[in-house]
C-alpha cells in the first residue's frame, strides 16, 4: 500500500456533523475528519490489516495498532474502558463496538495507524464505531518535522485525534492514577466521557 494512492488518509474530509450543545459547553472539537467508512477506499494489504476477535461489550475499547502502543497504560485509567491489544473487538451487541485506537508517534506507529484508518474506511470492520486515535510520544520532547507532517496526514483518516505527552512511568511499566495523569491525559478522558454520552454529535447511536 502507497501513501499516495490512498485518498482516505492522505486527503483530510470536511465533516458535516455540527457538535452538540453538551460538546459545545465542555469544548470538544467537532470532528476534524471522517466519522463513518466511505464507498471507493482501497483496502490494505492482507498483511496490514488488524485481526478482529469476539469480545464482551464494553464502554470503549482500545486498540493498539502495534505493539508498545500504550493499550494498556490508557484503559488503565478508566476500569470501563478496556484494552482490545491489538486487534478490532467483535461483540454481540446491536450497536458497533466504540474504538479508540493508540499508536506510537515514530513512522512504526504512524504508518501502522494509517493502515488501519484505511482498512476501517474500506468498510472491512463493520462491527466497530472509530472515535479517533490516540498518538502517543514515543520519546521526550518535540516530535521533528517528517514526523509531524506524517501525523497531520494520518490524522486524517480519523474523525478526532489527541496527542499524548512521552509519560516516563508508563515506561518503567508504572500505572498513574487519573489524577496524576498529565494534563492532556485528563483532557482525553474528559472528551472521550463526553463523546461517549447518548446523543454526542460525531458519533453513532
Amino acid at each position: 500500500m502507497t501513501e499516495g494512492s490512498n485518498p482516505w488518509v492522505s486527503r483530510p474530509q470536511t465533516p458535516t456533523e455540527v457538535p452538540s450543545v453538551a460538546q459545545q459547553s465542555v469544548g470538544v472539537a467537532p470532528p476534524r475528519g471522517p466519522v463513518a467508512p466511505q464507498r471507493g477506499v482501497p483496502a490494505p494489504d492482507h498483511v496490514d490489516q488488524l485481526p478482529a476477535y469476539d469480545r464482551p461489550p464494553a464502554t470503549l475499547w482500545w486498540v493498539g495498532v502495534h505493539g508498545g502502543s500504550g493499550e494498556s497504560s490508557l484503559s488503565a485509567l478508566v476500569p470501563e474502558w478496556r484494552a482490545a491489544d491489538h486487534a478490532w473487538p467483535r461483540v454481540q451487541a446491536q450497536a458497533p463496538a466504540k474504538v479508540v485506537l493508540t499508536a506510537r508517534s515514530n513512522v512504526r506507529g504512524l504508518r501502522a495507524a494509517q493502515a488501519a484508518a484505511t482498512q476501517w474506511a474500506a468498510g472491512l470492520v463493520p462491527f466497530v464505531e472509530v472515535v479517533g486515535l490516540v498518538i502517543v510520544a514515543d520519546a521526550p520532547g518535540r516530535l521533528p518535522r517528517p514526523l509531524r507532517d506524517l501525523a497531520q496526514v494520518v490524522a486524517g483518516g480519523f474523525p478526532r485525534t489527541w496527542n499524548v505527552p512521552w509519560i516516563e512511568s508508563w515506561r518503567l511499566g508504572e500505572a498513574i492514577a487519573l489524577p496524576d495523569a498529565p494534563r492532556e491525559v485528563r483532557r482525553l478522558v474528559d472528551e472521550l466521557s463526553t463523546l461517549l454520552r447518548p446523543g454526542a454529535a460525531g458519533t453513532t447511536q
